[in-house]
């Protein structure tokens, strides 16, 4: 497995909503760490659709629609829709 060298921001996901039932698992509340080097148990299919929001997020960048140190992100099945909130933190 892949170690995070620690660079970057902290990035905190934590599962807000879940429309339908999610295939992996995703339950409402749900938090755990990710980054650009560990997907921290998030679903393959959405991991991968986010993952150009997540590198300009851990790195930090932003884009015209994002405010501050929180985004949200929503999963790709639009029938099992699942909905995330990112928030970064400076490490130390």
């Amino acid at each position: 497995m892949a170690q995070d060298p620690g660079i970057g921001y902290r990035v905190q996901a934590t599962i807000t909503g879940v429309k339908g039932e999610c295939g992996a698992g995703h339950r409402v509340g749900e938090t755990f760490e990710i980054s650009c080097y560990n997907p921290g148990g998030l679903c393959g299919w959405f991991y991968h659709d986010i993952f150009p929001n997540l590198s300009t997020f851990q790195f930090g960048g932003s884009l015209p629609w994002w405010e501050g140190d929180a985004i949200e992100l929503r999963c790709p099945d639009h029938h099992n829709l699942v909905t995330m909130w990112l928030k970064r933190f400076p490490r130390g």
